[in-house]
C-alpha cells in the first residue's frame, strides 16, 4: 500500500526556518518524481518544488533561493528545508509523488500519491 506521511510543520516567526519531512512506504521513492505543494486558505493548491528521479530540481519563483528539496534514499524520505520564511509562506504543505516520466509536472493533477498535509504558520 502506497503511503506518504508528512511531518515537521509548526509555527515560526518570519525569518525563521523549518524542515518538513515526507516518509514514503509501499514504493521506492528514488524512481519517482517528488514534489511539495502548498495551499493557503481560500487559495488554489500551489506547486512549490519538484525533484526528478534524475536529481533535477525545479523551484517556484517565490521560494527559489530560500527552500531546498532533498531526499534520503536509505530512509525513503523526502525533505523540504525552508529558510527565511515569510508570512506569505503560511499554508498547508503537501508532498506528492508519481512514477517518473521525462520531466516532473508542476500541476497537482500530475501526481498520483499525496500525503495528508502538514501546517506551516509564519507570524510577523
Amino acid at each position: 500500500q502506497v503511503q506518504l506521511v508528512e511531518s515537521g510543520g509548526g509555527s515560526v516567526q518570519a525569518g525563521g526556518s523549518l524542515t518538513l519531512a515526507c516518509a514514503a512506504s509501499g514504493f521506492t521513492y528514488s524512481r519517482y518524481c517528488k514534489a511539495w505543494f502548498r495551499q493557503a486558505p481560500g487559495k488554489e493548491r500551489e506547486w512549490v518544488v519538484s525533484l526528478h528521479s534524475s536529481g533535477r530540481t525545479n523551484y517556484a519563483d517565490p521560494v527559489n533561493g530560500r527552500f531546498t528539496i532533498s531526499q534520503d534514499n536509505t530512509e525513503n524520505t523526502l525533505y523540504l528545508q525552508m529558510n527565511s520564511l515569510k508570512v506569505d509562506d503560511t499554508a498547508m504543505y503537501y508532498c506528492a509523488a508519481v512514477y517518473s516520466g521525462a520531466r516532473c509536472s508542476s500541476t497537482a493533477s500530475g501526481y498520483s500519491y499525496w500525503g495528508q498535509g502538514t501546517q506551516v504558520t509564519v507570524s510577523s
